[in-house]
């Protein structure tokens, strides 16, 4: 039985079509200035290019071996971009104008009232139990999007500086990550980073493209700038790999909850388990370099792709800190176990709703939010405990089983990892669950 949910899709571009209307374009040119291949050769859009030696994890953010840490440019860029497209009118509405506040309580739920988000949109009917599904060019994509919706292009340079250049020509041959704006933002300098825009992607995460979202975290320099994924099946409703981002300056209280340490891989990545949230997950921190830690978290979202598990990730504190959470949420809606008040809310629990940042519709539900409403709407996202706990077991035997049994331990990790595109494997060390960590 395919299993399915209605809901109003958020619309990112404003070329985005009503799902059909795409593909009754004619071939030729579509007039729209878009990122395919009728409108892109001979472009040129800005390049923001990040060294890409491999960067170690300090208290403070990640650095390179041998160079002080860059002045935070990225930062100014993406705000500066998004704020000259606000002044052109290519959002939906005025995000800034948005009713926000910290509701009162232990964690310090965060709640915004954006009733634009969701209007002037019939409801589509999403796919829900198939976390891989294949790329569709018919339906709406990134290629779709217009080129003033893009802020710039985004990759590693190939000096391993930290170079931008205002105008860099689209190479159609080597596919271009880049950055572009969601017209219906969240908050703040919300983005979407796409990897690779012209492969295609299907909404799926890979090492490299994982990676990149990592350094795009330490590249931003700010605490405050996180990226988010979410998969298919746990409200991603665009079926083109992409990550979205934006600027906070307040602590999500996911960041704040407690945790409790499970182990350490010998890449030096500090797994751990959320407590006492509603919704259960786990934390992955430290490392040796920014691959190790990649290649953690990349590796276990690959294992929940695999066994058509959704999940969400958040990517925290400059990249070094990154949450895992696998959802069943959508698979509750479309079985009619969710309480109906909660449905009523129009709340799709994706990654920002589940660390914390609760994005309303509805003025009443914003006037009479509470830390009780939040953690009961969560709670109904989380996995149980038993399933959490096979969840866990499938992870860690895929990251344990990514290690090469005859590679010499002697090697050292500088060596394995000379090369940014070189992969670090992790194997676990067995770990008890006995220490608590408050934050």
């Amino acid at each position: 039985m395919m299993l399915s949910i209605k809901k109003v899709p958020t619309l990112v571009s404003n070329h985005q079509k009503e799902e059909g209307e795409e593909s009754r374009l004619n071939g030729g040119g579509c007039g729209r200035n878009c990122l395919n291949k009728c409108c892109i050769q001979g472009a040129n859009l800005p390049l923001y290019t990040f060294n890409r030696m491999n960067k170690k994890v300090q208290e403070k953010g990640l650095v390179d071996d041998e160079k002080e840490p860059p002045v935070a440019f990225l930062e100014s860029l993406i705000l500066g971009e998004w704020e000259d497209r606000m002044q052109k009118g290519l959002f939906r509405y005025d995000v800034t104008a948005c009713e926000t506040k910290v509701i009162p309580g232990k964690y310090g739920f965060i709640a915004q009232l954006n009733e634009g988000r969701h209007l002037k949109k019939r409801p589509t009917e999403f796919r829900v139990d198939k976390v891989l599904q294949p790329f569709d060019g018919n339906k709406f994509n990134f290629t779709k999007v217009g080129q003033e919706e893009v802020l710039f292009q985004f990759g590693a340079s190939e000096d391993d500086e930290t170079n931008f250049f205002p105008f860099a020509p689209i190479d159609v041959d080597d596919s271009p990550s880049v950055v572009a704006i969601n017209v219906s933002p969240i908050e703040y300098g919300h983005v979407l980073l796409i990897p690779r825009i012209l492969d295609c992607l299907p909404q799926r995460i890979d090492r490299e493209s994982f990676l990149l979202a990592l350094h795009m975290a330490a590249e931003a320099g700010n605490p405050y700038f996180r990226l988010g994924y979410n998969s298919l099946g746990a409200f991603a409703t665009i079926n083109h790999l992409h990550f979205q981002a934006y600027f906070l300056a307040v602590p999500f209280p996911i960041e704040k909850a407690p945790t409790r340490r499970i182990t350490t891989t010998d890449g030096g990545v500090k797994i751990s388990e959320l407590s006492n949230y509603p919704v259960r997950g786990l934390v992955f921190e430290g490392g040796n370099t920014l691959i190790d830690l990649s290649n953690a978290v990349s590796e276990s979202c690959i294992c929940l792709q695999d066994n058509n598990i959704p999940y969400n990730a958040l990517i925290s504190d400059y990249g070094k800190r990154i949450f895992l959470l696998p959802q069943c949420y959508a698979e509750k809606q479309a079985l009619g176990e969710v309480n109906p008040e909660l449905l009523d809310t129009q709340v799709n629990p994706a990654v920002w709703e589940i660390s914390g940042h609760m994005v309303l519709k509805r003025k009443h539900d914003y006037e009479e939010a509470t830390e009780e409403n939040a953690w009961r709407l969560l709670a109904e996202v989380s996995l149980s405990e038993g399933r959490f706990q096979e969840v866990m077991a499938m992870i860690f035997e895929a990251i344990a089983c990514n290690v090469d049994a005859n590679e010499s331990i002697a090697l050292s990790i500088g060596e394995k990892a000379a090369d940014g595109n070189q992969e670090t494997n992790a194997t676990m060390i067995p770990g008890k669950q006995e220490c608590l960590v408050q934050y």
